[in-house]
C-alpha cells in the first residue's frame, strides 16, 4: 500500500483524513467543489509522481487567484457548453466591434469527434518547431480555464487571462444588449482567444472547434487547412443520427479553396466531406491514400512511427503518447502542418526530418492514456463516448499487461454511457462508479444501475465522491497479491480526469 504524501504541516497530530472536512470548512471562500478536490489532494492516499507543466494550476499569487475567480464567475453566469443556439450571429458581431482579430493571421482549424485535441497539440508542437509563433484553442479544459488558450505551447498566465477578459468585456456586453441572446461561455472565450492571438501577434492560430462545425462559434476564421478527425456518435441530440449527418455540420469548416486533411472515416461521412470539398473547389488529403502510419511499434513510454506524409515517409519518428489511435493523430497533424507549408502542393521537398521528430518528441497531451503514478499504476484517459472508449480499450491492451485493471468511472448525463461501459467492460476486472462536481455528471445511482447491467452486481462498487473512488479502486487493484500487475483506469469524461489529476498531486 502506498504511504500517504508527507504533510509539511507538522503541527497537526490528527491523521489526514480527520481533517479533509475541517480543510474543505477552512476553504469556505473559495469554490466549494474546487475546495472539497484541493482538500482531498491533500489527504488522499494515492500520491501523484512529480508536478509537470502541461496543465496550470492555480494562481499561487492571492489576488491573482482572487482576480481569475471573479472572471471564471462572471462567466458562469452564461449559457454553459451544452445549451446552444446554432448560429454565427452573436460571435460575428463581436467580432465586429473588436476590429476582425481572427483576419489578423492564418489558421488551422480542427473538427470531429475524438482526438482533436491531441491532433491540435501536436500541430501546434511541429510549427512551433518550425519557429511559427502559436496559438492554439481547445476544449474543453482539464484543470485551468487558462488552458484553452495557449501561445507558443503554453498555457496563457492567469494574469493575461484576466487581462483579456477586461479588455473586451466592453464589446462583449455591446453585443449583448444588442442580441435577443447574450453571448455564451464559449463564445466569450472564443472572443478572447481570437483577441489574445492577434494581440500576441502570432503567426498561425491552431483551432478546435466546440461543438460541430458549421454554427460553431470558432467558425468565424477561414482556416487555410481543415482538418476533420474521425467522426463517430456523439451529440447526436444536436448533430444528427448518423455519422453522414454529423458529417454535414462538421463540413462547415471547410471553406473556399483551403486544404482539408481527413482522417480514416466512415463511409458516409466520407461521401459528404468530399462533396463539400468539390463544392468550395478545396484540395483533399485523405489518410489512408495521400498520407497515413506506414509502421508503428511500441515504445518505452510510447511509440515508434514511420509516417507517410505528403512529401515522403519520415522514418524513426518517437511519440510519447500511447495507442494507436495517437498514431493516426500524429498522421493526421503532419499532413495538415505539410499542406500549411504548401508541401505536396508548392514545394516537392518533405519537411526536415530532424525538426519533425524534435516535434513529436516533445509532444504531451495530459488526461490521454496519461499515466499518473505508479505501484499501482494509475492511468487517466478522458474517453467520454463509445468511440473513444474503444480506442482507449485498445490501447490499454496494447501497452499494459494488468492481471487486474480496476475502472474509476464518472460520466455526463449527456452521453452514451451504456456504450462507454460497454466499451470498457471487457478489459476491466471491476468498476468504482462515482460522480464529478460538474451540473452536467450523470446520478452516481442511475450511474450504477448502468454499470450493473454491463458488468453485473458483483463487480461495480459505488463511491459518490471521487477521492473515496479512488482510494477504493487503488485498494481493489492491489488486492489477491496481484500488487505487481494491479492497474487503475480513470475515464468516463474530462472533469472527471481533471479532478482526479488534483487528487493525485498533479497541478
Amino acid at each position: 500500500m502506498s504511504e500517504l504524501p508527507h504533510d509539511s504541516s507538522e503541527s497537526d497530530p490528527s491523521g489526514p483524513f480527520d481533517s479533509f472536512d475541517e480543510i474543505v470548512e477552512a476553504e469556505t471562500e473559495r469554490d466549494p467543489d474546487l475546495a472539497v478536490i484541493e482538500a482531498g489532494s491533500r489527504t488522499l492516499r494515492t500520491q501523484g509522481g512529480p508536478p509537470e507543466t502541461g496543465v496550470p494550476g492555480r494562481p499561487a499569487d492571492p489576488e491573482t487567484d482572487k482576480a481569475l475567480r471573479e472572471v471564471e464567475g462572471e462567466l458562469a453566469t452564461r449559457w454553459g457548453e451544452t445549451k446552444l443556439e446554432p448560429s454565427v450571429d452573436r460571435i460575428a458581431a463581436l467580432m465586429d466591434v473588436l476590429g476582425e482579430p481572427q483576419r489578423a493571421y492564418p489558421s488551422i482549424h480542427i473538427t470531429g469527434t475524438n482526438g482533436k485535441t491531441s491532433t491540435a497539440r501536436m500541430i501546434e508542437a511541429l510549427l512551433g518547431a518550425f519557429d511559427l509563433r502559436t496559438g492554439r484553442y481547445t476544449s474543453p479544459h482539464v484543470q485551468s480555464i487558462t488552458e484553452r488558450i495557449s501561445l507558443d505551447g503554453s498555457a496563457i498566465t492567469a494574469e493575461r487571462f484576466v487581462e483579456t477578459y477586461r479588455d473586451i468585456q466592453p464589446y462583449v456586453e455591446m453585443v449583448d444588449s444588442r442580441q435577443e441572446f447574450r453571448l455564451s461561455f464559449f463564445e466569450v472565450l472564443t472572443g478572447m482567444a481570437y483577441a489574445a492571438f492577434a494581440d500576441a501577434p502570432v503567426d498561425v492560430a491552431v483551432v478546435e472547434v466546440g461543438m460541430g462545425g458549421s454554427w460553431d462559434a470558432t467558425n468565424v476564421i477561414d482556416g487555410d487547412v481543415a482538418v476533420v478527425t474521425p467522426i463517430d456518435l456523439d451529440h447526436t441530440d444536436r448533430l444528427g443520427t448518423t455519422a453522414g449527418d454529423i458529417a454535414k455540420e462538421k463540413a462547415g469548416i471547410v471553406k473556399q479553396d483551403a486544404t482539408v486533411i481527413l482522417a480514416q472515416q466512415p463511409v458516409d461521412a466520407a461521401q459528404v466531406l468530399l462533396k463539400k470539398a468539390v463544392e468550395v473547389d478545396a484540395t483533399v488529403a485523405r489518410e489512408g491514400l495521400e498520407f497515413g502510419v506506414v509502421s508503428r511499434q511500441v515504445a518505452v513510454g510510447g511509440q515508434l512511427l514511420t509516417l507517410r506524409g505528403l512529401g515522403g515517409e519520415y522514418e524513426e519518428v518517437y511519440l510519447p503518447l500511447h495507442g494507436p489511435y495517437q498514431a493516426h493523430n500524429a498522421a493526421v497533424a503532419l499532413a495538415a502542418v505539410e499542406a500549411f507549408f504548401g508541401v505536396g502542393s508548392q514545394r516537392p521537398e518533405p519537411l526536415d526530418i530532424e525538426t519533425v521528430r524534435k516535434a513529436f518528441a516533445s509532444v504531451a497531451s495530459p488526461g490521454r492514456m496519461e499515466v499518473i503514478r505508479r505501484s499501482p499504476t494509475v492511468v487517466l484517459d478522458a474517453a467520454h463516448n463509445p468511440a473513444g472508449a474503444r480506442a482507449t480499450a485498445e490501447a490499454v491492451r496494447e501497452v499494459f499487461d494488468f492481471s487486474r485493471l480496476i475502472g474509476v468511472v464518472g460520466a455526463s448525463g449527456d452521453k452514451n454511457v451504456r456504450g462507454l461501459l460497454e466499451a470498457f467492460e471487457p478489459i476491466l476486472t471491476e468498476v468504482v462508479v462515482t460522480q464529478n462536481s460538474s451540473h452536467r455528471a450523470m446520478d452516481v445511482d442511475t450511474l450504477a444501475g448502468l454499470a450493473v447491467e454491463v458488468f453485473g452486481e458483483d463487480r461495480v462498487q459505488v463511491e459518490p465522491r471521487l477521492d473515496d473512488a479512488l482510494e477504493a479502486a487503488v485498494t481493489l487493484a492491489e488486492e489477491e497479491a496481484e500488487y505487481a500487475g494491479g492497474g487503475v483506469l480513470v475515464t468516463g469524461s474530462v472533469i472527471t480526469v481533471g479532478e482526479a489529476r488534483l487528487l493525485l498531486g498533479r497541478g
